[in-house]
């Protein structure tokens, strides 16, 4: 019967992060500081693909993987040109075929892991209070 009374776990996380106003103040800190980090890094990468896209999308090669992984590492970061209204290249029309598509959803997924993986990394001091926490709680 006591076992049905264990809490899942994601309410004494959800605990560790509003017990009081001064942990809900640190929260919005961080959640502030990351959204900072993002916005610098998108303008970054704004500048990099305007001084990339030129020279990422040749005319006389038939791109293979290699640009292929280079192209899908660009697309994401062509948005905030695109948004603006810039009509900025992000896929090569004639290509090597499946190698260049395969590089490409790779340079996808690669483009992601670097913008956003700063976005969900947690140092391992904070992991290890929000553990204690959640343990404490569901004693």
């Amino acid at each position: 019967m006591s076992s049905l009374l264990v809490k899942p776990p994601w309410q004494g996380i959800f605990a560790a992060m509003t017990d009081t106003p001064s942990d809900k103040h640190g929260l919005i800190k961080r959640w502030l500081r990351k959204a900072a980090t993002m916005a610098v890094v998108t303008v970054a990468f704004g500048y990099f693909y305007g001084w990339a896209a030129p020279r990422a999308f040749p005319l006389l090669p038939v791109p293979g993987f290699g640009y292929g992984m280079l192209h899908g590492a660009l697309m994401p970061i062509a948005l905030p040109s695109l948004v603006l209204g810039k009509d900025v290249p992000i896929y090569a029309t004639v290509n090597a075929g499946r190698l260049y598509k395969i590089g490409y959803i790779a340079g996808i997924n690669l483009c992601g892991l670097v913008f956003f993986g700063p976005l969900f990394w947690r140092p391992a001091r904070a992991r290890e209070e929000i553990t204690k926490t959640s343990s404490q709680i569901s004693q």
